[in-house]
């Protein structure tokens, strides 16, 4: 195989959006073998509707839908870092050590307060 990196073509217009849709799926296609991100995504896929169930405005709907799609984007980050950093190399170093660490502390953030905004509308309606 060779390692060599390749040059693409300068793309514009209509191909140039065509390519980096087509770069997006196969990005989310790489997410999906990641263990972590697929069970976001299911959980994701089962949760959602009871957003416009909960959600007593607009606002707060796309507020519930936005957290729950932040939790898949800083994934999906946090699965790039990770690649990036084991694409240079199997051995320990305290630099990849921490670009791993942090990376996986923003997803757990990105949890913290998926969790923290759900609960609260349920807690919202529970005491309504």
């Amino acid at each position: 195989m060779n390692d060599q990196p390749t040059v693409s073509p300068k793309r514009q217009g209509l191909s140039r959006v065509w390519h980096a849709f087509v770069y997006s799926v196969e990005g989310l296609r790489a997410g999906w073998h990641e263990p972590a991100f697929r069970q976001e995504a299911i959980l994701a896929v089962l949760i959602l509707p009871a957003a416009w169930w909960l959600g007593q405005s607009w606002a707060e709907t796309v507020i519930l839908v936005g957290v729950v799609l932040a939790v898949l984007v800083v994934e999906l980050l946090n699965t790039a870092v990770e690649a990036a950093i084991d694409r240079v190399g199997s051995q320990w170093h305290a630099q990849s050590k921490r670009a791993k660490d942090t990376a996986s502390a923003a997803v757990l953030l990105s949890l913290l307060l998926c969790g923290g905004v759900w609960l609260s509308a349920l807690w919202r309606w529970w005491a309504h």
